[in-house]
């Protein structure tokens, strides 16, 4: 593997993490139409889960410190468990456009944290970067042509604020363990975890389990569970694992442009003069803010 190649990786790893992510919106809706949001969340991890059976025997040899027990927790706590709880009912009270507003303040919420706990430097070319690619990724959403029920927006957009909160906790808590673990273990503990704590949510009250066999929203959860939880998670890791939490959290304004993209290509929606406009600002914000910037005594923790 050459120089340049192995430079490349970790920005490979990101965006296909994106893209990945961003197809999760149409694989979870074709999901909902068959199973409850909790048996979805719960399929999806417990499926992600039996992927990393056959890793086990490797997982033993891990050298384990105890002193890192509260980061795993930390992570685990923020990322699946109650990411998934607060966006799933921000979802139910506020539009995907809103919400999608809230989640461009990820990499700000990212780098604010690693600043202040992983004493990473913030260039101010990232923090143009970011800057750009928020008002994009707003733009983008305040442009999109949706018409979907939003009964308390406000309280909605609040939880919204409150997983994107938890993903930035979940991210710095794992830039912190990459330095003595491999990205699959720790993407396997968040599998782990969040088969355990969503799984006493199959027995309340209103979750019913289906009749019948429906094919599609079966294989939309499992494909949440390998290429999304599995594969997007491991891709992620990994290149957090190789640049700064701050600078790898950018890449999550692509998440927006793809979703539309995607809803072009399988949904057959259509972008407008301005919608296009606000993906390349989202391109070139993203791009900015994960070149290396130029900051004396920059860490990457």
């Amino acid at each position: 593997m050459t120089e340049e190649t192995r430079r490349l990786l970790p920005t490979i790893s990101l965006i296909t993490a994106m893209l990945l992510w961003a197809s999760s919106f149409v694989a979870l809706k074709l999901a909902f139409q068959g199973y409850h949001p909790m048996q979805v969340i719960f399929g999806r991890m417990f499926i992600a889960s039996l992927c990393f059976v056959v890793f086990i025997p490797s997982f033993r040899k891990i050298p384990w410190r105890r002193r890192d027990l509260k980061y795993f927790l930390i992570m685990g706590i923020c990322e699946p468990c109650l990411y998934y709880v607060f966006e799933a009912k921000a979802l139910e009270l506020t539009s995907a456009s809103q919400a999608g507003m809230i989640t461009a303040m990820l990499p700000l919420l990212v780098a604010i944290l690693a600043w202040s706990l992983l004493k990473e430097s913030i260039s101010q070319q990232t923090l143009v970067g970011f800057t750009i690619a928020i008002i994009g990724a707003c733009w983008l959403s305040l442009a999109s042509d949706t018409h979907v029920n939003a009964p308390n927006p406000l309280v909605g957009n609040f939880f919204e604020f409150l997983a994107m909160v938890f993903a930035a906790g979940c991210t710095v808590s794992l830039k912190h363990l990459t330095n003595n673990y491999p990205p699959l273990f720790l993407t396997a503990f968040q599998a782990f975890i969040g088969s355990l704590f969503f799984f006493p949510f199959l027995f309340l009250p209103g979750v019913e389990w289906p009749i019948i066999w429906d094919t599609t929203p079966a294989l939309a959860v499992i494909y949440l569970g390998t290429l999304i939880t599995f594969g997007a998670y491991g891709c992620f890791n990994y290149g957090v694992s190789r640049i700064p939490a701050s600078r790898a959290a950018g890449y999550v304004n692509l998440i927006p442009v793809f979703s539309v993209i995607l809803g072009m290509v399988i949904l057959g929606d259509k972008l407008n003069m301005s919608q296009w406009l606000a993906c390349g600002l989202v391109f070139c914000g993203v791009w900015l803010s994960s070149r290396k910037g130029k900051a004396p005594g920059q860490r990457t923790n």
